[in-house]
């Protein structure tokens, strides 16, 4: 019984670990560019008391072993990559890249950051930012007259100024891939970072390079699915309550032993 008691007691704290995930998911159903997460379990230790394939006689073996579970864990908690749907806004600074990838956000100390999130605009310097003030890589400027800009889906910025002939480009946004995606880590901020599971960033040509194409005047809405995560959600409490149930149980045959006189 004091097996059953700990073993339950592992599947409640998963099964809250999982409520977390869920309620950071549907907390930011409206945040752009967010990739809802996925908490994957796996189960732990087993103590064997009989071994598949250890001889029952002289003639024969166990076809079948003897295995007790010490109950599971929460082995990872998984970032779904999928596409968000396009939000149109017609913003000129507004930028989604529909495909992998990511932006690249220049912090204050110049170390690069990794979003999603596209919702951009120009500081008083006429410098591409995000709403935080942090610059986009590589650095772009508009200047003070221009008039009307222009992102295409390989990242070209061109502006048009009033009495000018044709558009002047004024630099290149590159696309972000990572051979793991599944391994940034998130910073908080709509920002990731790269780390050794993620692999070195690799710089793209949006559209190329297995990197997604930028489409200007729209942004990527969160992945999340309220269906489907009140639906986990159901399903997590469940579990939460059968796990509560054994311990219960596990408890009342505890107390039955210690009656017995």
């Amino acid at each position: 019984m004091l097996r059953a008691l700990n073993t339950a007691a592992t599947g409640m704290a998963a099964q809250e670990a999982s409520i977390n995930t869920i309620s950071n998911n549907i907390a930011n159903v409206n945040t752009t560019g967010f990739k809802k997460g996925r908490t994957e379990f796996e189960d732990l230790l087993y103590q064997t008391t009989q071994e598949a394939g250890a001889r029952s006689s002289a003639n024969s073996v166990h076809n079948v072993g003897t295995q007790i579970g010490s109950g599971s864990k929460v082995s990872a908690t998984r970032k779904i990559n999928t596409i968000g749907s396009p939000n149109i806004t017609n913003n000129p600074f507004d930028l989604m890249i529909n495909g992998d990838g990511y932006f690249g956000i220049v912090l204050p100390n110049n170390e690069v950051k990794y979003t999603r999130d596209g919702s951009l605009s120009v500081d008083n310097q006429g410098t591409i930012v995000t709403r935080s003030g942090y610059k986009l890589f590589p650095g772009i400027t508009i200047p003070p007259n221009t008039q009307n800009v222009a992102i295409t889906e390989d990242g070209k910025v061109d502006i048009f100024t009033k009495g000018q002939v044709g558009p002047q480009n004024v630099g290149t946004i590159p696309v972000f891939t990572f051979i793991n995606p599944a391994g940034l880590r998130s910073e908080g901020g709509n920002l990731l970072s790269q780390t050794v599971a993620s692999g070195e960033a690799i710089q793209a040509i949006g559209g190329k390079e297995n990197a997604g194409a930028i489409q200007q005047g729209q942004l990527e809405s969160s992945n999340v699915s309220i269906m489907n995560e009140m639906t986990d959600m159901i399903r997590a409490q469940r579990a939460y309550e059968m796990n509560a149930k054994v311990l219960g149980v596990a408890d009342n045959m505890l107390q039955t032993v210690n009656n017995i006189k």
